[in-house]
């Protein structure tokens, strides 16, 4: 579903930030992407969405990522960025969340049943005719969230799915993200959501891969963790 051929990536400065990646995810894995600040985990979802372009080859479901193909690419695609304020870009709750579905061809009323729908699943119906810019950091988070499952996307990038919301909106996403069929790949310090939502995990140190396997094998692994400055699950301790 997604595969990376030896590809790299440094911004104009010269300064690189992903070293000869190479991996594949399968179509339903669950993948938890970790390390440390730095680590190159937000340039590597970039890349796959073409909102950077490296050197090496990536395919999306077999098709390779190029500026002729990027609609189509972003047709599979849910993104949820870590900035939300990068991501609503509409005045309302509401008018995010169709833009997509009617962008790929879905009428109003089939648009706003899915949105229904979703908010539902989250428990936030009442976002739906909020104004973006009258929301806090955490509501904005549940949001943007919501605006990429009203997508129905066949593969979701998630960077800090968790950050800023309460524990009880955390729990709401984890057991939401678990309940997704659909290939998922989440960049996150929070390692007990990975834990809990991830069968897989890919670990990177300054833009390389130093660790590919099960969840539960690396992030028990405590002198692997703490050698990337990380520490092990708060459940694991």
């Amino acid at each position: 579903m997604i595969e990376f051929q030896n590809v790299s990536f440094a911004f104009e400065n010269n300064k690189e930030v992903l070293r000869n990646l190479s991996f594949k995810i399968e179509k339903g894995e669950s993948v938890g992407l970790i390390g440390a600040n730095g680590a190159g985990k937000s340039t590597l979802m970039k890349l796959i969405v073409g909102l950077l372009t490296g050197e090496g080859k990536i395919t999306i479901d077999g098709i390779e990522v190029s500026r002729k193909k990027l609609y189509e690419i972003r047709g599979k695609i849910g993104f949820v960025l870590q900035n939300s304020d990068d991501q609503m870009f509409m005045p309302t709750v509401l008018e995010d969340m169709m833009f997509a579905p009617l962008n790929y061809g879905l009428s109003r009323g089939e648009a706003e049943k899915k949105v229904d729908e979703v908010l539902a699943r989250l428990n936030i119906s009442e976002y739906k005719d909020k104004y973006n810019h009258k929301i806090s950091g955490g509501e904005k988070r549940m949001a943007a969230i919501a605006t990429i499952l009203a997508m129905d996307p066949e593969i979701i990038l998630m960077d800090e799915p968790t950050s800023a919301l309460d524990p009880y909106n955390r729990r709401i996403v984890i057991n939401t993200i678990k309940e997704l069929n659909q290939t998922k790949l989440i960049a996150s310090h929070d390692l007990d959501m990975i834990l809990d939502t991830c069968d897989r995990v890919i670990l990177l140190s300054k833009g390389e891969i130093i660790a590919d396997g099960p969840v539960r094998e690396i992030l028990s692994n405590k002198e692997l963790l703490e050698a990337n400055r990380m520490e092990l699950p708060l459940s694991l301790t």
